[in-house]
């Protein structure tokens, strides 16, 4: 919403549609002065009148011929590509295997990509060969490298045309961003001009095709990118007007991270005999190198809970780190007050100006800001590599947001952390968040599962059950669950080995990983030596003497290290174990009164 909007609304940026017309998963927009694009009208076509085009560009590479249909099985399977869908060619294992022109393949080296992701390498053939293709990947995969796009945000918008440009300078092929929040002159300008490639937000884009400043005639090659994102943010009558204004057998790509109902009749309405591409999981699930961390409590201790990890996260050599809210005040305020207490951070939603947005985002990336607060509108898209830390301060309305939110780390091969806080307001949500990160193999707080209704008995985090007593523990035996507390709060764990212990507030739970082989719990009380236990709201201190094995250690103590064994197959083990309840009375029940 532009300027005149509440300063409390949820911000889904400038490019979200104002008017009428229904919203899809969002709910519908205001009805106030009519449906954009209302003065489009569907176009009917004569094919016989069309120029011809050619789609298929591909050459199948000998090297990627002589593969036989079990090598390339098991290529995909360690890879987790799924393919559905007649006719899909193989993938390419490696780059030059796709056949590029040279100055494409400069570009890849220049860049230093040693060899193709998951869904580039199925995803490369399909597009070349002219198919129709969905491609269902996780955040940070290398997706945008494949297609060039109509985007749902402006900030994707401009990442894409940069793509674009590093790798059509050398074959002059022109390109131009349409978005909403910039100055129309410039991009008329381009389009009068004359360009080969349109990156553009659908708002701006339905404005230009209703004033006549364009038109998609000559659009032979249409892609849909973060396609969930923007049904999610009410694009879908834009979408459906825009694509009306395209040739019908255009090659259509649609890119997605997640995999819901209205995505998928968005394919079958846009895309004929089309291959679907999944990479991992199908549904909906988070990017496995990211540490999810969830912290139940209430919303009265979101602040002293967000200055305690700020301090460990700060003490980090690596401590680039995006905190997401709900609201664009909200936003401004803890803005302001982290910046007030000394804290490098800097905000990012929709009511900010274009100029202002872009050099937020520039000293972001340059680390002189290394703390960005930002609303939804930052959520998809934004591309920062050496991002290592998320925040949830406010958890989403889905977990589809959630998983996008806390795919802003661990981009490409990378590793990060994700920190949400989870009030009881939340708790409609909390059945989601746990299928997410059970398949993603992470802990899961008991606490989230009281909220979600789950019986704590029979549930943990990540695994596969194992009798009435829960999750198997990979070796670890119930006379070891019996000697952990059944009590417990919220748990920050750590990746590194060694005796590692997690961010806490009085109550919270200690998990340490010792060198015996697994995780030893214990409620927050008096360690081990008789040191006091700090007070609630107060930053933990290190002791002053090595702690024994289960004690606490400040979460922080040491550099961020991925995975490694044998903490991989501890991530198996059910993180809380519980004791079992005490058996009833014996003798007779008591009288009724």
């Amino acid at each position: 919403m532009r300027g005149g909007s509440s300063y409390g609304d949820r911000d889904h940026g400038r490019d979200r549609p104002r008017f009428g017309a229904m919203s899809g998963r969002g709910g519908p927009p205001p009805m106030k002065f009519g449906n954009p694009g209302e003065r489009l009208r569907k176009k009917k076509w004569n094919m016989d009148d069309l120029p011809k085009f050619e789609k298929n560009f591909y050459t199948e590479h000998p090297e990627v011929q002589h593969l036989s249909q079990f090598e390339m099985e098991e290529f995909r399977r360690n890879k987790e590509i799924t393919v559905r869908g007649s006719g899909c060619p193989k993938a390419i294992p490696a780059f030059h295997q796709a056949q590029f022109p040279q100055y494409v393949m400069d570009v890849l080296m220049q860049q230093h990509f040693k060899e193709p992701t998951a869904i580039q390498a199925q995803g490369f053939p399909v597009a070349l060969s002219g198919r129709d293709m969905v491609g269902i990947a996780q955040t940070g995969s290398g997706k945008t490298l494949a297609c060039l796009v109509l985007a749902p945000t402006r900030e994707l918008a401009q990442q894409v045309q940069q793509v674009a440009l590093e790798y059509g300078k050398s074959s002059r092929i022109k390109s131009t961003c349409v978005y909403g929040g910039a100055p129309k002159g410039p991009q008329i300008r381009d389009l009068e001009r004359g360009v080969e490639i349109i990156i553009a937000t659908p708002g701006r884009l339905i404005d230009f095709l209703e004033s006549g400043k364009t038109n998609l005639t000559r659009c032979t090659y249409l892609v849909l990118d973060e396609a969930d994102r923007m049904l999610d943010m009410g694009f879908e009558p834009q979408i459906r007007k825009i694509v009306e204004q395209i040739r019908p057998n255009r090659q259509t790509l649609m890119w997605s991270a997640t995999w819901p109902k209205d995505v998928r009749q968005l394919a079958e309405d846009f895309l004929r005999e089309y291959v679907q591409i999944n990479i991992g999981a199908l549904e909906l699930s988070a990017n496995h190198n990211i540490l999810q961390i969830v912290d139940v409590c209430m919303e009265t201790e979101k602040d002293q809970k967000l200055l305690q990890l700020m301090e460990e996260i700060m003490a980090e050599k690596e401590n680039k780190t995006i905190i997401f809210v709900e609201t664009k005040k909200r936003c401004d305020e803890l803005t302001r007050r982290m910046r007030r207490d000394g804290w490098p951070a800097m905000c990012i939603h929709g009511d900010k100006s274009q100029p202002e947005r872009d050099w937020v985002l520039a000293e972001f990336r340059s680390g002189k800001a290394p703390v960005l607060l930002a609303t939804d509108v930052a959520s998809r898209g934004l591309d920062v590599e050496d991002i290592k830390f998320v925040i949830n301060y406010d958890y989403p309305n889905s977990s589809e947001d959630y998983v996008h939110r806390i795919g802003r780390t661990a981009r490409s091969t990378n590793t990060g952390t994700a920190y949400t806080f989870f009030t009881p307001g939340n708790c409609r949500q909390a059945r989601d968040l746990v299928r997410v990160l059970t398949e993603a193999r992470q802990a899961v707080n008991p606490k989230l599962l009281q909220l979600g209704g789950y019986d704590r008995r029979t549930y943990g985090g990540g695994g596969s059950k194992d009798g009435a007593n829960g999750f198997s523990s990979g070796g670890r035996t119930n006379h070891d669950a019996n000697h952990s507390s059944s009590s417990s709060s919220s748990s920050y764990r750590d990746r590194s080995q060694g005796h590692r212990s997690s961010y806490n507030s009085g109550s919270d739970q200690f998990q340490s990983y010792s060198g015996s082989g697994g995780y030893s719990s214990r409620s927050g009380g008096p360690p081990p030596g008789g040191q006091s236990s700090q007070p609630q709201g107060q930053f933990a201190q290190p002791p002053s003497a090595p702690p024994s094995a289960g004690g606490p250690i400040p979460l922080m103590a040491r550099p961020f290290a991925p995975l490694q064994p044998p903490l991989k197959g501890i991530m198996g083990q059910p993180p809380y174990p519980f004791a079992a309840p005490p058996a009833p009375p014996s003798g007779p029940p008591p009288p009724r009164k």
